[in-house]
């Protein structure tokens, strides 16, 4: 039987399955489409996420350096500049790789992994068993799984037919067009990159410029055709007609108030051209009804404004694939699982409320413009800028703290280990995805000894934190801390029971039939009268 079923191949589901794998837990990913998508949907990653994936060993591939993750000096807020030089400990990273790589290495690393991804499979029914999931396809076929996860986008199948509401709000008011284009040589400012808009000025890149009259966008990537970006808000609506280069070259003539000649993109295609009417802001009300759980855009939609899309899953993803997989393998305490959406839905709505503020401030009108003279105000100073560059980040969520105090809950910091054979960077010892204790006193080894079996313990001095021992779950949160020079080792122990279950020497047998088989490979033999899937 598989063990999990993923369905949607997309970034969210390939980030879990390459979590789940890392775990001992062979899952399955199966996609609708027989072909992964050339639609490029998002230009980049921004945020708490950048770091995530330097911590999986994936930011190299990704970003084609060895150099570890670097935060950004600035970023924008509402078309607002947001200036992060002044900020201690600067959250908002970034990295300007568009999502069709994204998918590409994580595509790559599932298959690394073993992890098989099915084409061409649309699910159209559900059946929940007290043990397992009945899953049926539009071919005829059907199989069982112990736990099926919906990563299948917004307008998620699995979400729908496991009965999930997704309330929220849909606006019907903006317009966004977005294009690949090629611009004449001296358009571009050598200084900046900008776009020279003659009777204009310079379009600054990789920012949001608001007008009166609507926003534009203009970046001008290094490795591919330079991408323009607009939003209006028509008084009526526009006709359901084909996107074209000259609507694109319309649509920045009105939001400008002068027309720059764009021509079409230089190189291979395919090339985006994209109209996008109206939004939606919706979260489901749980994410997980018995053995079915949502992931990435089936829980969230929201704007794309500041680019928290691919943050927020990805961390979805991370959270969700630990507690799963211990919950096959039998030691995941009582309500682990249900962990995932006491702390992934807060996290979801954070995101929602700062994209909708986000929206508030570029709308068109004189009181918005007299709102912004005033937000601007706010944000240049660095407290403030700091703050909202958490929120954006997502570097604010704090899980529940238990009783230990800060900084449990909270992030693990980018802190360097000086062990016996030298400085090892924490990003280094994160990439097998398993629970760890850092340990700088050198004493507590034998107490988080019944543990080893899913606990990693490294010793070493910790430089980059006043800590003394730090234990990390598999998401780079922290499960407790210490500051003292002979630490709580009763304190630890409480949370790694918490956190990673009971001891080796007292764990039960598995409560759940799907726990007997983990981190094992099984066939499928499907019941007798029932179609085989391909799988």
């Amino acid at each position: 039987m598989i063990e999990v079923l993923v369905v949607g191949a997309g970034p969210n589901g390939l980030m879990l399955a390459v979590e789940l794998a890392l775990a001992g837990v062979q899952p399955v990913v199966c996609d609708r489409l027989t072909a992964p998508t050339t639609e490029n949907r998002a230009n980049g990653l921004v945020g708490q996420v950048v770091r995530m994936l330097d911590r999986r060993g994936l930011h190299e591939r990704l970003a084609g350096s060895a150099a570890p993750p670097r935060p950004t000096p600035g970023f924008v807020f509402g078309a607002l500049p947001l200036d992060l030089t002044a900020v201690a400990d600067n959250p908002m990273y970034g990295l300007a790789v568009p999502q069709r790589q994204v998918e590409r290495v994580l595509a790559e690393r599932v298959a690394e992994l073993g992890v098989p991804v099915r084409r061409g499979c649309e699910v159209t029914g559900l059946r929940q068993r007290s043990d397992a999931v009945e899953v049926d396809f539009a071919d005829g076929a059907t199989l069982d799984c112990r736990y099926l996860v919906g990563a299948d986008g917004g307008r998620s199948t699995v979400r729908k037919l496991a009965g999930i509401g997704f309330p929220g709000i849909t606006t019907d008011r903006s317009v966004s067009r977005t294009a690949q284009v090629g611009v004449p040589p001296e358009l571009v400012d050598p200084t900046t990159g900008g776009l020279v808009a003659p009777g204009y000025g310079v379009v600054p890149p990789f920012q949001h410029t608001r007008t009166e009259h609507g926003l534009i966008v203009w970046a001008p990537f290094p490795d591919r055709a330079p991408l323009v970006s607009t939003v209006e808000w028509p008084a009526t609506p526009e006709a359901d007609t084909p996107l074209t280069l000259d609507g694109v070259r319309a649509s920045v003539a009105r939001v400008l108030g002068v027309e720059v000649p764009l021509g079409p993109p230089d190189g291979p295609g395919p090339h985006l051209l994209r109209r996008l009417a109206g939004g939606n802001t919706r979260l489901a009300e749980r994410y997980r009804a018995g053995r079915v759980l949502l992931l990435g855009d089936a829980a969230h939609v929201h704007s794309a404004i500041g680019g928290p899309g691919l943050n927020l899953g990805l961390q979805d993803a991370v959270n969700l694939g630990w507690k799963l997989a211990a919950r096959l393998h039998g030691w995941a305490p009582d309500g682990l699982l249900d962990t995932y959406e006491a702390e992934r839905r807060p996290a979801a709505r954070r995101v929602t409320m700062s994209t909708q503020a986000q929206s508030a401030l570029i709308a068109p009108g004189t009181e918005v413009t007299a709102l912004r003279e005033l937000v601007g105000e706010l944000l240049a100073r660095p407290d403030n800028a700091g703050q909202v560059a958490a929120l954006m980040a997502g570097a604010d969520v704090r899980y529940d703290p238990g009783p230990d105090g800060p900084p449990v809950g909270t992030w693990a910091p980018d802190l360097v280990v000086q062990t016996d054979t030298g400085p090892v960077r924490l990003a280094e010892l994160t990439r097998d995805a398993r629970p760890l204790l850092l340990d700088g006193t050198g004493t507590l080894g034998g107490t988080a000894g019944p543990w080893r079996d899913r606990v990693d313990v490294v010793d070493g001095r910790l430089a980059g934190t006043a800590s003394t021992a730090l234990l990390l779950r598999p998401d780079c949160y922290l499960a407790w801390a210490s500051e003292a020079s002979a630490p709580d080792r009763d304190g630890l122990r409480a949370a790694l029971t918490r956190w990673f279950g009971r001891p080796r020497d007292h764990a039960s047998a598995p409560a759940d039939p799907a726990q007997a088989g983990a981190g094992r490979s099984s066939t499928y033999a499907p019941p007798s009268g029932r179609k085989p899937s391909r799988w």
